[in-house]
């Protein structure tokens, strides 16, 4: 098997994925296939960190474009993405990866509370640990969690799993001639208004200088390659 480029990886998993073409709630063939691609980049020899978020279940930012109160909003989504995690534990440890919940908000008897060297301990005893709960504070995505997250385990790269194969131009869905960016500056992406991760997050791993590779998870093996530093989807730098 080749060698991973990376030692140890933040990979940022949308709740939406885990839904599957059903939209909304937890698809059982979709989280096991997910957890399939994840055990084989760990048996790989890969430390991996797993923020996920929560909008299969309840998106926060909806909730108060209707009315409700932001915070209370986005608390609701943190809850949201501690369901997604605990799942997806129990899909990973279906395939034989030990396995670790951290959540930014206590809840001790079903996750351990986020402690950075009790995160970093794990990685390095050949554990995936899977944040939950964002940052614990409303008015931040999942999307800036992972960016934190990255920073605070040293994590080399950020590697977001999306349904798209990369960075466009313009949604490809809509638009037959959106063009495919392979690289692309943090700059550009927020100059251009590109919905790869919200401008926090750009700004904070622009900050850092940690890079970003998007790509589609929908592919079997796509996990595997990306930290075997093939060229798949696109990177941010």
């Amino acid at each position: 098997m080749k060698a991973p480029a990376y030692k140890r990886i933040l990979l940022k998993l949308s709740g939406e994925a885990l839904a599957g073409s059903q939209g909304l709630g937890i698809n059982n063939t979709v989280i096991k296939q997910i957890a399939q691609d994840v055990a084989e980049a760990f048996k790989a020899g890969v430390e991996i960190g797993i923020v996920i978020g929560g909008g299969n279940i309840y998106r926060g930012v909806a909730a108060s474009a209707e009315g409700m109160d932001r915070a209370s909003a986005d608390y609701m989504g943190m809850l949201a993405t501690c369901i997604n995690a605990l799942a997806l534990q129990d899909a990973l440890e279906k395939e034989n990866v030990p396995t670790r919940v951290q959540t930014a908000i206590e809840m001790a008897e079903i996750a351990e509370p986020y402690i950075r060297r009790r995160a970093i301990r794990h990685l390095e005893k050949g554990r995936i640990v899977i944040f939950g709960a964002g940052t614990g504070n409303p008015f931040f995505t999942t999307d800036t969690a992972a960016s934190l997250r990255a920073m605070e385990i040293s994590a080399e790269v950020i590697m977001k799993a999306t349904k798209v194969d990369g960075i466009y131009d313009k949604d490809p869905k809509k638009h037959t001639d959106a063009k495919k960016f392979d690289k692309i500056s943090y700059i550009d992406v927020l100059n251009k208004g590109l919905e790869v991760m919200d401008s926090t997050a750009i700004s904070l791993c622009m900050d850092n200088k940690l890079p970003i590779i998007t790509f589609d998870m929908t592919q079997r093996g796509n996990i595997l390659k990306a930290v075997q530093g093939e060229n798949i989807g696109t990177l941010v730098q």
